[in-house]
């Protein structure tokens, strides 16, 4: 790993910290070496959560950086590599949830990052805002796709077509954020997330996750099809599981279960 990207594997849980002064803005180089990290996290076994966070207390990551954009060294279409942009965007198979911590403003891209994360918890002076249009590009990250489906469209259009900026309150609010807390307390308040998430039985979040991906376009009765009619893989595996039979034995004798992920 460079400087620009710091990881620290605490257990099962792996953190990442975005380290670009001044701005924690990614270029391809930074976004490729991401890329390299979600899929090492996805691929390892021992690992089963990872927080994104940003160094220092202002920025989370202001998002693509327009330096490079701005001297030819970039554009729109450049190939971030494996993953998308920011490695993580457009990895669609991840079934091992990442919590993003934002440390500071997230903006443009850096809020791409926070929306392609399963749970987002956030310091008391933390704004997101998408200013793309305002800059003659696209939100294109996830911003467009994304927003609208975690916030109601007439407010996500606002944001995206104004630059519109949200407060961490309002975002816990309206549902996009699970916590908002002092700073001071930010990586302590997504750590016991991390761990609450470890307790649980790897197959049945891994499960959880794929269900909620692969079926997010179909009908209740599509969801049920896909699921009977065993579309989901990671499901069918869950089903055949000595942790399926492990959960229903430890309530029964009133123990803590040991889960084996298989």
């Amino acid at each position: 790993m460079s400087q620009a990207v710091r990881t620290e594997r605490r257990g099962a849980v792996l953190e990442i910290t975005l380290d670009r002064p001044k701005a924690n803005a990614i270029d391809r180089a930074t976004s490729r070496e991401l890329g390299d990290t979600f899929l090492g996290f996805r691929d390892d076994p021992e690992l089963r959560v990872a927080i994104i966070t940003g160094a220092g207390e202002r920025i989370f990551s202001a998002g693509w950086d327009l330096k490079a954009a701005a001297e030819g060294e970039e554009a729109l279409d450049t190939d971030y590599g494996p993953g998308g942009f920011a490695g993580l965007t457009e990895i669609f198979d991840l079934n091992k949830p990442v919590i993003a911590a934002l440390n500071g403003a997230a903006v443009g891209g850096g809020f791409e990052i926070a929306l392609a994360c399963d749970l987002i918890v956030a310091a008391e002076h933390v704004e997101v805002f998408l200013p793309e249009a305002k800059l003659g590009i696209l939100a294109s990250g996830g911003g467009i796709v994304r927003l609208a489906r975690r916030l109601p469209r007439a407010l996500a259009m606002e944001m995206l077509l104004t630059g519109r900026r949200m407060s961490a309150e309002e975002a816990l609010r309206w549902g996009l954020f699970n916590a908002v807390v002092p700073a001071a307390e930010l990586m302590a308040t997504a750590r016991a997330l991390a761990e609450k998430i470890v307790a649980a039985a790897p197959l049945a979040v891994e499960a959880t996750l794929e269900m909620l991906r692969d079926t997010e376009a179909m009908s209740v009765e599509e969801s049920f099809a896909a699921m009977h009619g065993g579309q989901l893989d990671t499901y069918r595996r869950l089903l055949a599981s000595e942790d399926a039979k492990e959960g229903p034995r430890a309530f029964a004798e009133k123990r803590d279960p040991v889960w084996r992920g298989r």
